[in-house]
């Protein structure tokens, strides 16, 4: 069985580099083989990889992406994991270890997925010790 997708209006996705974009009606696609495949909502641009848990999301991504640098930027991918792994708590630790492992298998659109929640985590707590943008605030 393969991956159906079903895309918005003007929804754009890649696959395996080729950028597509819907038309204006709902539209449902199959993919029937192994590709790497991203909807256009899930990428992140360089610009917004501002923290230490975007950053590396826009590694996996880059790995995704670019198949030509997959084998010099994994290394660098799971040295970032590993560094971030302790820094939050088991749960969300969990996730960067099965983002690890997904990368290890060069599954990066599961790495992906493993990391989203460790960002919106990163968020909120960034939020509670920033100001109202998500930017850390200063003790005095």
């Amino acid at each position: 069985m393969g991956l159906k997708l079903t895309l918005k209006p003007n929804e754009k996705l890649i696959i395996n580099g080729c950028v597509i974009q819907n038309a204006d009606r709902r539209q449902t696609l199959t993919i029937e083989n192994r590709a790497d495949v991203i909807r256009g909502i899930d990428l992140l641009d360089e610009s917004e990889a501002a923290t230490p848990t975007k950053e590396v999301y826009f590694f996996v991504q880059s790995a995704m992406l670019r198949p030509e640098i997959r084998d010099d930027i994994t290394p660098e991918i799971q040295q970032r994991l590993g560094r971030l792994v302790p820094v939050f708590n088991v749960e969300i630790g969990g996730h960067l270890i099965e983002a690890a492992n997904h990368v290890s298998a060069r599954n990066y659109y599961n790495a992906l997925r493993a990391i989203k929640p460790v960002i919106a985590y990163e968020e909120e707590l960034l939020k509670l010790f920033g100001d109202k943008d998500g930017s850390v605030v200063a003790a005095e």
